[in-house]
């Protein structure tokens, strides 16, 4: 019988990239496959406990046993929406939590995760900007909860997008970013293709060339919010340290000889964002970055000092940004009344989420 790890001292082999297992499993004396193995059994199969990995041999799997754990993040809570969609509080293994969230359709779910506990970036219409920031999440932490997700909806393999839109700014962690995406596309991890996988930032424009530079990059969103340089920077403090037309190069890059445009995401503001010469200027913008806009609706709350645009004036500005040559499009919220919407992963009723089942 295997002995039970001391998991405070125990290392967390969750989150490992294939290069170090196979350091581990050499350092142990296995050849390189059974890293292979390993990282499927984690990833695939989502199997968490080593002595259970069948297709090693016993003595490996004690050896595991008595030196790792396998743990990822565990939903707490959920809470369910009137359209189906699902909020979920995940504890981490290393403490602390995140919000999640499951968007159901009717090919796929869409799964909304966390790349940071709250965020540095401070923007004034996002609930999750008045958390402050805590930490990154590491690899493990941002894949566990695509698995957690994935386990809770039943998702069959690969029926499923992911979308970097929950708490935090993912290029804010491009470490931990890029080594979940790592295991999220490798055949052998989740086997995700990249156009399955959309990265949103408020746009970085030495990161998204970095991102870029992977060998299989995901769709990139960039929350413009305005292409007003004045404006933008007062609803958008990081704004103040990147130049629109750097950004549009930077986004007009990394589309560059890829079939999908990289989106520009515009939250709708009444009376702030919504005018005739935000939509000009947006659109001059968007031809110069060679990329669709999405307009999103504002999701109100007390706390914040703005309204959603009015329906009307949403699709007099779409019909301008497509008189000017732009495609848009209008994205409906989803989970508005469980506080799972965009901007609204602030663990608002987290005492109230009940255990899924």
């Amino acid at each position: 019988m295997a002995s039970v790890p001391d998991i405070s001292a125990a290392r967390n082999l969750y989150g490992s990239a294939l290069a170090e297992l196979g350091a581990l499993v050499a350092s142990l004396g296995e050849p390189p496959y059974r890293a292979r193995q390993i990282f499927r059994a984690m990833y695939r199969r989502d199997a968490l406990v080593p002595a259970g990995w069948s297709d090693l041999p016993a003595g490996l799997r004690r050896r595991l046993s008595e030196r790792h754990v396998v743990r990822r993040p565990w939903v707490a809570g959920r809470r369910d929406a009137a359209d189906g969609t699902r909020k979920y509080l995940l504890d981490l293994p290393a403490g602390g939590q995140v919000e999640a969230v499951a968007i159901p359709a009717r090919e796929r779910w869409t799964f909304c995760i966390s790349s940071q506990i709250g965020c540095a970036f401070g923007c004034r219409f996002c609930m999750t900007a008045r958390l402050g920031f805590t930490r990154h999440l590491t690899p493990g932490e941002i894949v566990g909860q695509v698995a957690a997700l994935r386990a809770d909806t039943g998702a069959p393999h690969g029926a499923y997008n992911i979308v970097f839109m929950g708490m935090g700014e993912p290029l804010h962690n491009l470490r931990g970013v890029m080594g979940a995406l790592e295991i999220l596309l490798h055949p052998l991890g989740f086997a995700l293709r990249p156009r399955r996988i959309t990265v949103s930032t408020v746009g970085l424009p030495d990161r998204i060339a970095r991102l870029a530079s992977l060998p299989e990059p995901p769709r990139l969103a960039v929350s413009l919010v305005t292409a007003d340089p004045a404006l933008r920077r007062e609803l958008m403090p990081a704004a103040r340290a990147v130049r629109l037309e750097d950004l549009a190069a930077a986004i007009r890059a990394y589309g560059a000889g890829r079939r999908d445009r990289p989106t520009l995401e515009v939250v709708m503001l009444a009376g702030v964002n919504d005018g005739p010469s935000h939509a000009a200027a947006l659109a001059r913008f968007a031809r110069a970055a060679r990329a669709k806009v999405n307009l999103i609706e504002f999701n109100p709350t007390p706390e914040l000092p703005f309204r959603p645009s009015p329906e009307a004036r949403v699709h007099g500005f779409l019909r301008s940004l497509s008189r000017a040559g732009v495609v848009g499009t209008v994205r409906r919220s989803r989970g508005r009344d469980i506080d799972a919407a965009c901007g609204q992963l602030a663990f608002t009723g987290a005492a109230a989420e009940r255990p899924a089942r």
